[in-house]
């Protein structure tokens, strides 16, 4: 019984998924991090609108 639950990966698939979506989310906040420049989320929002729609950002 023990040597069929350490040959059983029917559960790393899930596993496997939340391990991308932490590291994608670590990514993303380190590479979103230089264009906060307010203290409030909405003007992170703001600036990255502002960026992403092809104005010179500063």
């Amino acid at each position: 019984m023990f040597k069929s639950f350490l040959w059983d990966e029917s559960g790393a698939q899930v596993v496997e998924y939340a391990l991308l979506i932490a590291v994608i989310s670590i990514l993303l906040i380190v590479a979103l991090q230089p264009l906060a420049t307010g203290t409030s989320l909405s003007d992170l929002a703001d600036r990255v609108f502002t960026c992403l729609g092809g104005v010179e950002c500063d």
